[in-house]
């Protein structure tokens, strides 16, 4: 199935318009600034209609709600489009701090920290500084067909050269289409029933559609997760000549969080975060968003 004939055969989210409506206030809101769209966390395929089971891609979205953090640190308006439940930007810092545990009540009326969380103020101060600029929208989504249709949206309208779209999203590869669900299931499926047979199909890819027809103009950047590190460069090289984009960041599935390699049609520099980087707190997605905004400004000069 092509992605035109994908979309015919889904319809869009039941509040589709009113988040699209949002979407292009924030945009208006920061015209002619460097704008960020960011897709994080993994995609959930239902096998039934009144969905219990499901395929799940999974993804805690660590990458995407960390880059979003420093994309804001270097003054872009960030689009998050966030698989729900994920990691969101500066909430993560407060989930990984195990919270709850360094909170007690106090005289069954109130809540005080009975430790200290001072490395959290910086943090917490970033979060109401982007809240208050508004220059953060944060749009949750569950299913692939969401996923699919909220993308379409945001992409058709970023389609300048000031924006850059940031597909960190772990999107799954599979799907199962509505008239293909088990037995076409309305209801839960039943166990009694036997083990279901499920044909799964491959959904079709977007990223040519993004860089030729929604957002042609945009700065680009794909993701290519291996596991095999002879595949990687190679796997990325075509992706780069197929989809005529700027830039893929390449990884591997056990390294990822202290190397990746940025690749791009003439160049390959490789990202690594050393132990003492490690030690200092410094994430490797903040060493990235840094060469990612000094290849957009050229990228800006040259259009």
């Amino acid at each position: 199935m092509d992605w035109e004939s994908f979309y015919n055969s889904h319809s869009s989210p039941a509040s589709y318009e009113i988040i699209i409506t949002e979407i292009k206030q924030f945009i208006s809101h920061h015209e002619n600034k460097k704008i960020v769209l960011i897709t994080s966390g993994g995609t959930t395929v239902p096998i039934e209609q009144n969905t219990v089971r499901f395929v799940d891609n999974f993804s805690a979205g660590t990458r995407g709600s960390a880059s979003a953090e420093y994309f804001l640190d270097s003054d872009y308006a960030v689009i998050f489009l966030y698989r729900s439940k994920s990691l969101e930007p500066f909430l993560r810092h407060f989930l990984n701090s195990k919270l709850l545990d360094k909170l007690e009540i106090v005289n069954n009326k109130s809540i005080q920290v009975k430790e200290d969380l001072e490395n959290l103020i910086p943090v917490l101060k970033k979060y109401k500084d982007a809240k208050s600029s508004n220059n953060i929208i944060s749009i949750p989504f569950t299913t692939l067909v969401e996923y699919m249709w909220l993308l379409r949206g945001f992409c058709k309208l970023l389609n300048n050269r000031y924006c850059l779209i940031y597909l960190a999203a772990a999107v799954s590869d599979f799907y199962i289409p509505p008239n293909e669900m088990v037995k076409k299931a309305e209801h839960k499926i039943q166990s009694k029933d036997g083990p279901p047979v499920i044909a799964l199909r491959m959904v079709p890819k977007v990223l040519m559609a993004i860089t030729q027809i929604w957002s042609p103009k945009a700065f680009i950047v794909s993701f290519k997760l291996e596991t095999d590190n002879s595949l990687l460069e190679s796997k990325s090289k075509d992706a780069l000549i197929k989809y005529k984009h700027q830039l893929v960041i390449g990884n591997l599935l056990h390294t990822r969080k202290y190397h990746v390699k940025l690749i791009c049609q003439n160049e390959i520099e490789d990202i690594y975060l050393s132990e003492k980087d490690n030690k200092d707190g410094i994430e490797i997605e903040d060493i990235i968003v840094k060469k990612i905004k000094i290849r957009h400004e050229v990228f800006l000069k040259m259009n």
